[in-house]
This record gives C-alpha cells, structure tokens and sequence, in this order.
C-alpha cells in the first residue's frame, strides 16, 4: 500500500531535481514557484517541504515552466527527462493588461487626487509602476525598492541554532518580508556587494549571548559561501545548522566558538563544515 506521504517525498525529490537543473536553488524556488502557479509563497513552501500536492492546474503550470511532463513530475512515469535539454524558465512578468496599472493610477491622480500630498502621489504611483514591471502585487525582493532607495529583504523561517544545532528544511518557508534602505545599512557599518544577497533568518538558543539572544532576527549574506575570515557565520556540520563563531586553525581545521562562556569551543573539520551565509546585522542594530 502506497501513503501518501511517499507519493508526497518522491514528487519532492523530482521537482529539487528539476529545480536544480534550473539553477534555483533554496533561497530562490519558493518565491519563483509562487509565481509561476500564481499561489502565495507560504503555499509553495509546503510544496517543497512535502507537506502538501499542487492541484492539477498548478501542477500542469510547474510543469511547463520547468519543461517537463506532468506525468513525470506527479507520478514519475514515463521516461526521465532529458535536463541538459530544458528550457529557460520563463514568467508572465512581460504580459501587460489593456492599460496598465501605472496609467489607471495617473488617471486617478489626475481626477481625484488633489487632497494628496505630493509624497503620497509619488508613492502611489511608485507602487503601480512595480506592480507594471513586476506582474503583480506579491513583493519580489529581487526587485529594488520603488520609493527612495528602499528595497524588500526577504525573511525565512530558518532557525540556525545557537546551541545543539537545528535540522534545516531543504526548502524553507518565508515570513513577511523587511523593508529597508541598503545606504543606511552601509553607514551602520554592515558591508555587502549586492543588497538581494541579503537574507533574514532566526536565531534560536543561548550559546551566543549576549551578542545573540534566542530568537533574535539575523540579517545574512548569502552569497557567501566559503570561509573568508573570522566572523559569526550561519553553517551545517554533521547535519545540523548553527550560527557560531568560526576561527581559522590550519591544517583544514576551524573553531567553532560559542560567545556564552558556558558553552566550551570545539575544532570541527573544513572539509565537512558546509557555510550557508554570514551573519552581518542581528536585527536589535548589533554589528557582529
């Protein structure tokens, strides 16, 4: 007898590995699937971590996006594709209504819009323009902000721990999204190349404090993924995730320091340390 819960685990593994071939990994494929079935992120998270099916519209849509048969990605059948070969995926942020969102609000503006100040006009109006470019209201935090330099960071239901370590989903959930403007963080002293490598994440336990306190909100870089100095980084080791200090030994070695005397270092391996991001900001404005 077949549970649903193996029917649930073997979609998920087809649709990682069509996921993969396309370049998307953890951080972009809830957002990217949302779009393409037009469901919220929370719903696609649930997707990848197998706690629920798409329907069968929204399964034959992630299908075509990604190239390959929906027989294939549902139930396995038929031949296995051919992922050399897929297509790019591809979105309907190109396809504009009639008239578009920014011209209806002109309009209104034009009519109705005399009570307004000038900063609300320009708001608005900052808003359609990225509901035009972007194919909708969800928030894209690949997308700089519209108002100013602001631009949307997204927060994931990721808890790295600060003590034992958590078991991180392959795929996590994203809460709601942090808006902030990138100069600023720059003259707080917080340094990164690109503001979409910027991710926030959860804290959880003590062994860091004072520095990090349970629960905190972390602002991390992503793109870092190798060691590249000390510094508090978010990382796997033996299948768990942590946010420690790591501290560079030689001989492709690292400590792991916990900021809590009561939690003693430990030397871990390099070679079987797996670095997610850095920790750059935690979110009560402490530089780490």
């Amino acid at each position: 007898m077949v549970h649903i819960e193996d029917i649930r685990a073997a979609f998920v593994v087809r649709l990682k590995k069509a996921l993969a071939a396309h370049g998307i990994d953890q951080w972009g494929a809830g957002a990217r699937l949302a779009e393409i079935a037009k469901v919220t992120p929370k719903a696609s998270s649930k997707w990848l971590n197998g706690e629920s099916l798409p329907g069968p519209a929204k399964m034959s849509a992630v299908a075509d996006a990604l190239g390959v048969k929906i027989e294939w990605l549902q139930h396995g059948s038929g031949d296995e594709p051919s992922f050399s070969k897929l297509p790019t995926v591809e979105t309907n942020a190109t396809e504009q209504p009639a008239q578009s969102a920014a011209a209806i609000v002109r309009n209104m503006l034009a009519q109705q819009g005399k009570g307004l100040t000038e900063e609300a006009r320009k708001r608005l109006l900052a808003v359609a323009e990225a509901d035009d470019s972007g194919g909708g209201i969800e928030i894209d935090y690949y997308r700089p902000g519209a108002v100013g330099d602001e631009v949307w960071i997204a927060h994931y239901d990721v808890r790295a721990a600060m003590g034992g370590g958590q078991i991180p989903h392959d795929y996590p959930e994203m809460f709601q999204d942090v808006r902030v403007s990138p100069q600023h963080l720059r003259e707080m002293g917080v340094e990164f190349k690109e503001h979409f490598h910027l991710k926030m994440v959860t804290g959880w336990g003590q062994s860091m404090a004072p520095t990090i306190k349970h629960r905190d909100p972390l602002l991390v870089d992503v793109s870092v993924r190798e060691f590249v100095g000390d510094g508090i980084y978010m990382f796997s080791w033996e299948g768990h995730l942590y946010i420690k200090r790591l501290q560079w030994m030689g001989e492709d070695r690292l400590k792991m320091i916990s900021d809590n005397t009561m939690h003693p270092p430990e030397t871990i391996r390099a070679d079987e340390t797996f670095i997610q991001a850095r920790v750059l900001l935690v979110w009560n404005a402490s530089l780490v």
